[in-house]
């Protein structure tokens, strides 16, 4: 006689009646036991292993072969919704084909990035998709529903979007506060996150590293008071490694581990990832918690139902495993997904710059590919293992002939001595083999350098001595790279070898810095800080220096500009190396093109003005003089597997170039706001802010901008409101000779001084269109927009608002390169005054500030706002309603300093003794005479944190409470 299943495995059941029922089944350890992110299995249940969290930015990371697409920003330069939908579908299949043979694959994808690209010297600028709201969350929502799937209750996969929230900094990223205003919060930040969750097709959350509005992200109040109210799914929210213990270890938050877990906990966290697979540490601290009336059991089940939801949403539960349950190996690598990638690197390449028709190159030229990136197919830390590899050369060769193209790379070519001989790389004792665990490996950053090689050693004879590749990759990193192709690399046991096929690793050992001193330098290995020495005849890095000479036997540029000079026409190929400068942990400090590379397009453009210059990278560059020396121009993210097809392809015309910047390319660093500064509407940061009339700050490229080989009109743009939706569309024709995609994009100019103090974005994406169009054919665009998209924050009450007077609509090719201009008034409500008597002012309403950042009003909820600059700073209050007249003034604050008020001819001064700690709020008082409408200045002086200010009439209120 067969049992029946239990009812969690019902398929027939709904959904929370299944998950009622497993929980129900659960004993409190077992439940406990599910909020680490590796999950072990309830055999008498039947319940397998589960493991939260797997890398899937561009392709399956960290588990093996699988397809690479080009980097997350290269995927925002596309522009281009149904492909991110496709890619998505790609990387969610390979994702399911990959854990069918390891079961160590997870379903929960933990992408996409989703936090803005703000500030272009952010270190992770390779994971976001673009600076503006609008654009990031369209290509989520299409990514995530490609992940998920299109079955109306099972999901291929369950993506979490990253990283929750206001995070663009690597500098102290565990400790720095980012300073939020509530405008910013809600028009920017939340904004690239809501439209995905909203659309249904994302499974969750990750919260950010760094404090937003000086909280920590794994106890935001956010989660609850905005995220959860966004759908009715239940969402899983993943901390990101090791965070749960920064709240005490490094942020200083907590006093206690378990006091942190419970507080993120309960802040809405449902699985810990913290200490690698090992559970036992974090379930510890849950269940001390628990025990200590820090939790209770409502709060555990409540986490765990989230999981067990995702879980069932993926299949798990089903008899047969799902309708995505059935998969193949044949689904990695398969045709389509490598004509996809390929699709995806062409589509990403932005054509910046093209005088003289240099581009593109006819058939029959004779090219010369140059740069330290003309050879290589880099991968960035998220990427999977590459099953096929293309780069510039490789592609170039195939489409023109490899008789026609030649090659330098532009490296230094040295050979290094010290007082005991030359370096010498050995011949290796036995066959070289791969790094031990070099595939598959669930966190890389665990993997271990080679030792199965000889070290390094010296020899007498210069003859003997290894010829090295020397590389200046800037701001103090340079890698050495031996004939045999492998980079010197330190190993655990501090030896120099010449064993790593590239630059990786969490903590990079492949880049060194080299120290002017004396006559000669000091060679200084990044990774470990030590100084490579020689002792016993072998060489490794130490305490003690040692000093080298370095004799050049041939500069980069020489060879260069040898293979410049004979060619039609020459390709430089300068960029990043993804693993160098400006990754996870690393921010940049400078938008300069490092210097080596500087040398090399000067030197291509001296032998031959026909020279273009190729910017591969995870970033923008300010490359002012290049812009102005060279006919032509290119910009492509490390464009994944077919990256070096892809370029050739566009280079020679087969493809023409379409894509768009996803951000502002900025001229010079002296351009750029401070990296911490997340105002971006008081410093005017990004195209939305940008004053447009300060000439010496115009961008070097724009957001939205990209050339083409063809050319496209644009007319007839009308535009209508139809109760809450604007409705606009506009003709779009290709004028040129070649059939080209046009990615046609629409702004919204919101009306100018809708009210004292408010400050409206210059220009606002609200929607754009990829469209492939032949020659002489013509495409009617039309857009339906919610009038929500072009709403405002408003401060002075707290709610959505729709700013009265009349608006423009841009339509055009970038966010300045406007095509065509139609007026809409759109009939928004006045904005009323500030009930300030009635309501009094919360601190952070203000309608612009200086030297002030918003910090913590308590550890689990409200804000407050402090001086930061020399204890200084200053709130205005625009068009504040002191109705008949107050008489009296009262802050409610903690610290110490003092408060001053001014409204027209009226001023005070609100003392704040000390109140204790920076939670032990009072108020405090002064008499305060005004009446009518004023703008009100709020200066704070001192540590004093100030919550809210609240008005009387009379003699209520005054004095001190």
């Amino acid at each position: 006689m067969t049992e029946n299943p239990p009812p969690f495995r019902d398929p027939g059941l709904p959904p929370d009646k299944r998950v009622d029922d497993l929980l129900a089944r659960l004993t409190t350890d077992e439940r406990v036991a599910l909020l680490h992110q590796f999950t072990p299995p309830v055999e008498r249940l039947g319940i397998a292993a589960f493991r939260t969290g797997q890398e899937a930015l561009h392709g399956v990371a960290w588990m093996g072969p699988a397809t690479v697409f080009p980097q997350a920003v290269g995927l925002g330069a596309t522009w281009h919704d149904d492909l991110l939908r496709r890619v998505g579908e790609a990387v969610g299949t390979e994702a399911r084909a990959m854990r069918a043979r390891d079961d160590r694959v997870g379903l929960n994808l933990w992408a996409p990035t989703v936090n803005l690209l703000r500030h272009p010297l952010w270190g992770r600028n390779e994971e976001g998709y673009a600076e503006d709201p609008h654009l990031t969350s369209a290509l989520a929502v299409a990514y995530t529903h490609g992940l998920r799937g299109d079955h109306p209750t099972r999901w291929r996969t369950a993506p979490v979007l990253k990283h929750w929230l206001a995070h663009n900094n690597e500098t102290h990223r565990d400790t720095s506060n980012s300073s939020v205003r509530p405008r910013v919060l809600h028009e920017y930040d939340l904004r690239a996150f809501r439209a995905a969750v909203e659309a249904g097709a994302v499974a969750g959350v990750m919260p950010a590293y760094n404090l937003v509005n000086g909280r920590p992200n794994h106890v935001s109040p956010y989660l609850r008071e905005q995220l959860r109210r966004w759908t009715d799914e239940e969402l899983l929210v993943c901390s990101d490694a090791g965070a749960p213990s920064n709240l005490v270890d490094s942020e200083k938050y907590f006093d206690s581990h378990e006091e942190a877990v419970a507080a993120a906990l309960v802040a809405g966290v449902d699985s810990f990832t913290d200490h690698g697979t090992d559970p036992t540490v974090i379930v510890g601290r849950i269940q001390r918690a628990l025990r200590a009336g820090l939790l209770t059991e409502a709060d555990i089940d409540a986490a765990v139902r989230r999981q067990l939801s995702v879980r069932l949403r993926l299949g798990e539960f089903d008899p047969d495993g799902g309708p995505y349950g059935a998969v193949s190996p044949d689904d990695i690598d398969a045709p389509a997904h490598r004509e996809l990638a390929l699709e995806a690197a062409e589509q990403a390449v932005v054509l910046l710059k093209n005088d003289d028709a240099l581009l593109p190159l006819a058939e029959g030229t004779r090219i010369a590919v140059v740069g330290l990136l003309a050879d290589e197919c880099k991968t960035d830390w998220y990427s999977g293992t590459l099953i096929h590899r293309s780069t510039p050369l490789d592609g170039l060769r195939d489409r023109f002939g490899a008789d026609r193209v030649v090659f330098a790379e532009g490296a230094d070519r040295v050979r290094l001595k010290c007082a005991a001989g030359w370096l010498r790389v050995p011949a290796p004792s036995g066959p070289a083999g791969r790094a031990p665990g070099a595939v598959g490996a669930l966190d890389p950053a665990l993997l271990a350098g080679r030792t199965d090689l000889p070290p390094l050693t010296v020899c007498e004879d210069p003859a003997d001595a290894t010829e090295f590749a020397l590389v200046d990759w800037g701001e103090g990193a340079w890698t050495l790279r031996a004939a045999d192709g492998r980079y010197l690399s330190v190993a655990d046991d501090g030896f120099v070898r010449a064993s790593a096929d590239r630059p990786g690793g969490w903590v990079v050992q492949e880049t060194f810095g080299l120290v002017e001193h004396g006559k000669g330098c000091l060679i200084k290995h990044a990774g470990t800080g030590g100084y490579v020495s020689v002792a016993a005849g072998a060489v490794k890095v130490a305490a003690e220096k040692e000093l080298f000479t370095v004799e050049v036997l041939e500069r980069g540029e020489d060879a260069v500009a040898r293979a410049a000079a004979d060619a039609d026409a020459v390709v430089v190929v300068a960029g990043n190396d993804p693993h160098i400068n400006g990754r996870e942990t690393e921010d940049r400090t400078t938008l300069a093109l490092p210097p080596h590379q500087e040398r090399l397009w000067r030197a291509a453009r001296a032998a031959n003005p026909r020279t273009a210059l190729v910017l591969t990278s995870s970033y923008p560059y300010a490359v002012a003089d290049a812009h102005a020396e060279l006919p032509a121009l290119l910009w492509t993210a490390h464009g994944g597997q077919a990256a070096g097809t892809a370029l050739a392809r566009v280079l020679a015309g087969d493809v023409s170039p379409a894509g768009r910047l996803p951000q502002t390319w900025y001229a010079a660093d002296a351009d750029l706001p401070d990296l911490l500064d997340y105002d971006i509407i008081g410093s005017r940061q990004t195209y939305l802010y940008a004053d447009p009339h300060a000439a010496d700050r115009r961008p070097l490229y724009p957001f939205g901008h990209g050339l083409s080989y063809s050319s496209f009109a644009y007319e007839d743009l009308t535009a209508a409101r139809e109760g809450d939706v604007l409705r606009a569309a506009f003709t779009v024709t290709n004028t040129g000779s070649s059939a080209a995609d046009e990615v046609a994009q629409l702004y919204v100019r919101p009306p100018r001084n809708a009210a004292a103090g408010l400050t409206l974005p210059d220009r606002q994406l609200v929607a754009h269109r990829r469209v492939h169009l032949a020659t002489r054919e013509s495409c009617r665009l039309e857009f339906e927009l919610p009038l929500s998209k072009l709403e405002f924050w408003d401060v002075r009450h707290d709610r959505w608002a729709l700013a009265p007077g009349t608006y423009d609509l841009l339509a055009g090719a970038s966010s300045h390169d406007i095509r065509l201009t139609a007026p809409i008034g759109l009939g928004g409500a006045p904005i009323a005054v500030r009930p300030t008597r009635r309501d009094g002012l919360a601190a952070t309403g203000y309608d612009t500030q200086s030297g002030t950042e918003i910090v913590d009003r308590t550890r689990t909820t409200g804000d407050a706002v402090r001086a930061v600059r020399d204890g200084s700073g200053e709130l205005l209050f625009c068009a504040c309603d002191f109705e008949a007249g107050v008489t009296g003034v009262s802050v409610e604050a903690a610290g110490e300093g003092a408060v001053d008020l001014i409204a027209g001819s009226t001023a005070t001064t609100v003392t704040v003794p000390p109140t204790g700690g920076r939670y032990d709020y009072a108020r405090h008082g002064a008499v305060f005479a005004a009446s009518g409408v004023r703008d009100l200045r709020v200066r704070l002086r001192g540590a004093v944190r100030l919550a809210r200010i609240t008005f009387t009439a009379g003699e209520e209120g005054e004095g001190t409470a």
